[in-house]
Parts: C-alpha cells; structure tokens; sequence
C-alpha cells in the first residue's frame, strides 16, 4: 500500500472530522441542545451511526457521542508523518470521516431544511435537484429491486465527467446493466447531475439515477441506503457492526467511480467505504491498491478509461450483470423503466382514456403460429404525426408441449415491464386499461410499434424458454381489430381471476413458498395459499404453481400441507416442517389466520402491515403509500423497520391489499369484522371489494364503519365515532384473552 495514499486519506480524515466539529459546535452554541436533528421520513435515525453502533440520534446533543467517536478513530501516528505497511490506520481514518460526514448532512438538515427534496422526482424546472436521503417509502420501494435481482448494485459515483457527452456514455452504460447510480460531489463546481441534464437524460429514483447532493459529504447517503438495506431486509440489528459492514460485502454489491481529482476529502471517503467491501475506481493516475482483503478483489483501481470504468468496476465488485441484445434503435434495460414521456417530449400514444389500448397473451397450436413474427396490422409510428393517438392491442401468441393456459398470464404481466425497457417509451397499467407514450427522441433513434414484439420476442425466448417453443407477436391499431381482441382477452381475464377466487385452502393439498427475499431477510418464508396471497401483492397461488412448473428449482415451491393443526388459526404440520427446514431452524411454526398469535413471518416487501389496536378491540392497517400517522403509535415505515426482517412479531402481520378482503383474512382473530382503521387511500382503492366483503359476512355497512385518517390517527380519537356507528369490533370478544 502506498503511503502517499494511506497519508492523503488521513490527512482528509481529520480535515473532515474537524469540519463535523466547527458545524456542531456552532449548532450547539445557535440552537437548543434538544433541538430535533435527523433525515426526514426514515425509522433508522442517522442510518450509518445507528447501524454501527446502535446510537439514536434524535437530538443535537446526541451528536456528540458518535462525534467523540469519529476523533477516536483518527490514527494519531500522522502527527509525525510515520507509516505502517497494513490497512488498519487507512480504514479507521475512513470511518472517521464517513461518520463526520454523515453529521454534517444532519446538520445541513437542520439549517437548510429545503435544501434537499423528499420525493423520487427532482424539481428540475424550480431548480432543485438534490434528493438527499431517501425516506423510508422511497427505500421499501427501491429496496424490492435489489431483493428480486433486478437491481443487481448500485455505483456511487462522485465528480464530474471531463465533458457532456462522456457523462451520458458513462450513465447509460450502467442503465443497460441495469444498477442503481448514486450521484454526489462535485469536479472544479461541475457536478455529474448538472451534466445529465444538460445532455437530456432524465434523473432521479424512477430511472435509477439518484441526485444525492452537489458536496462529497452528501455521498454518506448511498452508504445509509446500504446499511438500511442490512437492517430492513436483512435482519442485522442495530450496532452489530461486523454483520453490517459484512452483509454489505456479501450482499450489497456497490463500488465507488471517482471522476476528476482525487483530494483529501474524496481520499477519506473512498478509505471509508472499503470497510464495507467497497472498492473505488478513479479516471485519474492516483496510486493503486490492488491487493485483496477487505475487498473481494482490488480495493482501489486507476487509471481506468472513461469507455471502460463501467466493465471495470462490474469485473473489480465481483457482479454478474447481463446486457440485453436486442436488436431495436433504443437502449433496452430495467434502469429505463422509470423514465417519464412527459408533454413537451411526448410523439404520440395509446391507451390512457384516449383510445382502447388491451395486452393479451393467449396459447396457440404449433401449427397457427411463426416463431419471431411480427406483425403491426394498422398504421405504425412511421404512419401517423405528431400528437396523434392510436388505439392498440398487443396479442402474444404462444406455443410449445411444455406450454398450459396458466402460464398466460405469467407472461402477460411482463409486457409491462418489457415495454418501460426501452429508453423513450413508456407503459402503464396492465391488461385492458394499459397506456403507451412513445417520446421523440425515441421516434428520432427510428423505434417503431414492430419493436415492441422483437423485445417481447427475445426476452421471452430468453426468460422462459423452457415452457415454449415459438413466439409470435400481432399489434393491432385499428378500432376494429382492438375491439374484437379486447372482447376476447376481457372473457380470458374473467376465467383466469375465477380459478383463483374459487378455490379455498381446504379444498387444495399443496401449498407453495416463496423465499425470493431471503437474499435481504434469510429467515423469511413466505407461505402462500389460495386465500392468502403473498404479502408483496405480486403472487397468488395459481401464479406460484405456474412459476414452480417454469422454474422447479426456484423459490416457489410446491408444500404439502400435512395434518391440521389448528384449523381456526391456520396451522398445518407440513407447513412448519417446510419453514422450519428453510429458515435454516429459526422460524419453527406460524399460523396463516392470526395476527395475535405466531402469524405469518414478514419481510419488508409487504403492501401492507396490519396491527392491533387493544383499546377499540379490533385492528387497524396501513399500506405502503400513507405517509402519516396511525393509531397504534407508529407509520409504515416504523412498523416495516420493526417487524420487516423476517420475524414473526404477534399484533403485527404483513400482508398485500388483495388478502384483505380474501375469505380467510385474520379469521382465527375474528376476520374482517375486526378492521376499525385504514388509510383513505386504501379504503378507496379496495372499496368495491369491501362492500362485496361486508354483505358476504352479514355486514353490509362495514366500509361505513370503518375509520380513517379524517377521522383520527389515535385510539381515543376514533373510539367515540366507532361506538356512535356501532362498528361489529366493539361488541366481539375480547382480542386479547
């Protein structure tokens, strides 16, 4: 290890932990030393101090401890410019720094409080552009990325690139691996954002491009964002700090780019993420660290090409990541699937109200179709001008001997996703309620509806090539042909959902698992049966079944349930045997029908969390979306950080919004009839199934009686407007024996 670097990077850790120490002790001496400090929105304090060392920062005056031990960590042999051949001073200097800088964005917080956005979207028009920490809703969303493998890491990257162009090529080599980019720092006051959007590309969360400030100090929220990720997903507990920083190794591939001169500040910065596994690569000649250790491989590489680093920085973190080669004019890749097609850049559409716009996957004989044929019936993009709308249906014909009607619409569901692949179009919606907007910029590269069925072609063949042998694509554009296609697939949409509602748990032998988030929460096994759906919202049991039978060695896998055990909680032999064996012994039995006793483990991928509310006798829950307050103390975000890491917690269950009006939600604690508080987003958006809920179960009001947030956000708020419409909970038995 070079000594020049190894003292570069000391030197800038006490430069930085002197910083943290002028900006606290001004806080101290201007604000009260009880004043409120933190990132707005988050359950995890400051992330990075509380992951490590289990303090709650709240308050000024609890900055001064992880302060106190940002200066202990400082090597003190650079006062006399001596030098050890080892990583040890290095690294502690590092985490000097990372902790002082993590204290200066709370400080920021406190006096710039509208510095930094809490949405996904930068304000790009009013000139704000920095997201700053994610909140915890922004988080849960993002973080199901990287547990279903379409995130495979992220870089952070700080600087700038030496021009436009260059910055865009660096960008979107990594979109098209798919990877998350956390932007921070600045190059001689040019910063990699600003360069984006002056090249036209569009940033923030929804296209994986996070802006988290203009200052090297702001790059400790991409290190927040990975620790939150070990203690959200991954169950590591607060202040077990080799399980962090190991889980983060192991698990959170991320590696650092630096662009531009490499000084003190970004010296001790990248010396601060090597202890977590992080390697940094820099387009500079800056004095190489190339052996391994606490790094899979290198620790730190220079000088790499700008045309290069992107490859480089996958080879040096170890990922394994894939390019699509797909053969249309755009770019393809996860990373565009949150690109916006707003107004000024929008060509044309379909869909949205304005015109029928239906996705309709349907199986074929061997002998009616043409493998990668595709066909636009109707006028295409090349046909029609600016601003003009079409009508469309999208029909997949699929064939092959391994092929079954379950499968449709397995492969149905991903259009949507296929389809926001490509740079410059974008999809919403699903089934017959999609909508297509189709950008400028990518009619300008050439695209056309025709590509739309090459990608549907490749990515199938390359997904699911084991349960077909041909694939054949038809867009049709005229209101004729969508309307006969849209009447079809509205008939096969009705037969598929009544496959499902009509089967019940006693009625079916098999269950089936699904562990895709054990890679973030490995004691969580999610068990689902055809009245609980998987608490992600993403999988019912027919849905399971046909994934098994693509994948068998997959996370679904098929459970016989065994003897019952407890038919009113929900509780099979079978079931325990399977979790006990796949949560490696740490889960031994959970019921599917209760939330008072042993319910069901939980991840924090989950739509909704339910919880008792002991005071009103009944429950209460709370999805994803609602950002307040609610009735048993604490938001979604709480209770994900709480209860998200694969525990079974009595009084609290994870769920998704379908399972609520499911037959068999929460009977073994009384069922439906306990629910006394919802958000009003929720409620609204599952109305028609509450009220055909509540007539099923003799209580034909009940979405009338059911409080939410314009009512109170407190058990004694909502209790006398409970008792005044006679909600059922009141007058069950006790929830609590």
């Amino acid at each position: 290890m070079s000594r020049l670097i190894a003292f570069a990077a000391i030197q800038g850790g006490y430069k930085v932990v002197a910083q943290a120490e002028g900006a606290l002790h001004k806080a101290l001496q201007t604000y009260n030393a009880d004043t409120k400090v933190g990132f707005p929105n988050t359950g995890y304090y400051l992330p990075v101090i509380y992951s490590l060392f289990g303090i709650k920062v709240e308050t000024l005056e609890d900055l001064q401890e992880p302060m106190t031990i940002a200066r202990s960590l400082l090597p003190h042999h650079i006062k006399n410019k001596t030098w050890l051949p080892f990583l040890g001073p290095l690294l502690d200097a590092g985490m000097a720094g990372i902790i002082s800088y993590e204290i200066i964005e709370a400080l920021r917080y406190l006096n710039e409080p509208d510095f930094y956005l809490h949405s996904e979207d930068p304000d790009i028009d009013a000139g704000k552009i920095w997201l700053g920490a994610a909140d915890d809703t922004i988080f849960r969303k993002r973080g199901v990325e990287f547990v279903d493998g379409s995130a495979p890491g992220f870089a952070a990257i700080v600087g700038a690139a030496p021009d436009v162009e260059t910055a865009k090529m660096i960008i979107e080599d990594y979109q098209q691996r798919g990877l998350y980019m956390f932007l921070a720092a600045n190059h001689n006051g040019t910063t990699l954002t600003e360069q984006l959007i002056e090249a036209g590309v569009q940033i923030g969360w929804n296209t994986r491009i996070a802006c988290f400030g203009p200052d090297i100090s702001s790059a400790i929220f991409a290190l927040g964002f990975a620790n939150r990720v070990a203690m959200a997903f991954g169950g590591v507990q607060p202040g077990d700090y080799k399980k962090i920083l190991l889980y983060n190794k192991d698990r959170v591939f991320a590696f650092v780019n630096a662009l531009g001169d490499v000084g003190t500040e970004w010296g001790v910065a990248a010396a601060g993420c090597v202890n977590w596994g992080f390697p940094t690569l820099a387009d500079t000649d800056i004095t190489q660290i190339l052996p391994t250790g606490i790094c899979t491989y290198e620790h730190v590489v220079s000088p790499v090409a700008h045309d290069e680093i992107c490859a480089k920085s996958v080879e040096v973190r170890g990922l394994k990541t894939l390019v699509s080669d797909i053969e249309i004019p755009c770019a393809f890749g996860p990373a565009y699937e949150g690109e916006r097609v707003r107004g000024a850049d929008l060509h044309s559409q379909m869909g949205g109200g304005k015109t029928q716009c239906t996705e309709f996957v349907k199986t074929a004989q061997m002998n009616e179709i043409e493998d990668g044929k595709v066909i636009v019936v109707g006028p295409d993009i090349g046909d029609i001008k600016e601003g003009d709308v079409l009508p469309l249906a999208i029909l997949v014909q699929v064939a092959g001997r391994e092929f079954q009607d379950d499968f449709e619409p397995i492969l149905e569901r991903q259009i949507h996703h296929l389809v926001n692949y490509i740079q410059g179009i974008m999809h919403i919606g699903q089934r017959d309620i999609s909508w297509v907007r189709v950008g400028k910029a990518a009619v300008d590269k050439g695209f056309t509806l025709k590509d739309i069925g090459v990608v549907l072609h490749a990515k199938f063949h390359q997904d699911f090539s084991k349960i077909f042998d041909k694939v054949q694509v038809t867009l049709y554009t005229q209101k004729k042909d969508v309307d006969k296609i849209t009447a079809q697939a509205r008939a096969a949409y009705k037969l598929r959902d009544s496959r499902v509602d009509n089967m019940t748990d006693e009625g079916t032998d098999i269950f089936y698992s699904c562990t895709l988030c054990q890679s973030f929460a490995p004691n969580h096994v999610c068990t689902v049966s055809p009245e609980r759906t998987g608490l992600c919202g993403a999988y019912n049991w027919m849905d399971c079944k046909a994934s098994y039978e693509i994948n068998p060695t997959g996370p679904n896998q098929p459970i016989e349930k065994g003897e019952c055990l407890d038919p009113k909680l929900g509780q099979w032999k079978g079931v325990n045997d399977f979790v006990y064996k796949a949560s490696r012994g740490a889960v031994t039995h959970y019921n599917f029908y209760s939330m008072v006793i042993d319910p069901m483990t939980t991840c924090g991928c989950c739509e909704s969390i339910a919880a008792m509310l002991p005071g009103c006798n009944g429950v209460m829950t709370v999805n994803r979306e609602y950002m307040g307050e609610t009735p048993c103390g604490m938001k979604f975000t709480t209770l994900a950080g709480v209860m998200g890491g694969g525990a079974s917690t009595p009084g609290f269950v994870g769920h998704s919004k379908y399972n609520i009006t499911q037959r068999k939600f929460l009977v073994g604690d009384g069922g439906l009839a306990r629910m006394v508080w919802m958000p009003k987003i929720l409620k609204e958006e599952i109305k028609e199934r509450l009220l055909q809920r509540g007539k099923e179960i003799g209580i034909p009001d009940l979405y009338d009686k059911i409080a939410d947030e314009t009512v109170g956000i407190t058990e004694e708020e909502i209790m006398p407007w409970l008792e005044e419409k006679g909600h059922p909970a009141l007058s069950m038995e006790p929830l609590i024996s």
